[in-house]
């Protein structure tokens, strides 16, 4: 994935204030021309640097309304057949390789306890599997954000000074 530049930051940090912003609203909010703009859209894009679309949708709204964290231990040979497996459950909304204890973070959603009940033990019942501890989500403080660190790539946010 290339790094971003100041310029490609201010484009996301325009699109992340209006998601609908036309090309030609972005080329004149930023003082671009049209196809440099529609260009880096192409190019951030095809370049994985923006998330799909998908990620903006919130579980609570298809029914979903508990979110928990399950920590799982793997056989290490297993890690990738695992991570298979639990890209099959459609509850599972992402899988993070961890260093530590715990093999991997997955990220479950559930209709209620029993709904999340159902999935651990999906997950417990995966070959390769040695164990799970499962933490429920009570209340998200910080909602996934960008902003902070694309206004710092635009220059328009001081690094914080260490002293």
């Amino acid at each position: 994935m290339p790094a971003l530049d100041a310029t490609d930051a201010r484009l996301l940090l325009a699109l992340s204030e209006d998601p609908r912003a036309t090309v030609l609203a972005l080329s004149q909010q930023l003082g671009l021309a049209r196809n440099t703009v529609q260009a880096r859209l192409g190019r951030l894009e095809s370049s994985g640097a923006l998330d799909p679309f998908e990620r903006r949708v919130r579980p609570e709204a298809l029914g979903y309304r508990l979110g928990a964290y399950v920590t799982v231990q793997v056989v290490q040979r297993s890690l990738a057949d695992v991570g298979e497996a639990l890209a099959s459950i459609p509850e599972v909304l992402e899988v993070i390789g961890l260093s530590g204890v715990a093999d991997l973070l997955v990220q479950v959603v559930a209709v209620d306890a029993d709904d999340l009940w159902r999935i651990t033990e999906q997950v417990l019942a995966i070959p390769g599997v040695q164990r799970t501890d499962t933490n429920l989500a009570l209340r998200r403080f910080v909602d996934h954000r960008m902003t902070p660190l694309l206004e710092r790539a635009a220059g328009s946010l001081p690094v914080a000074d260490l002293d």
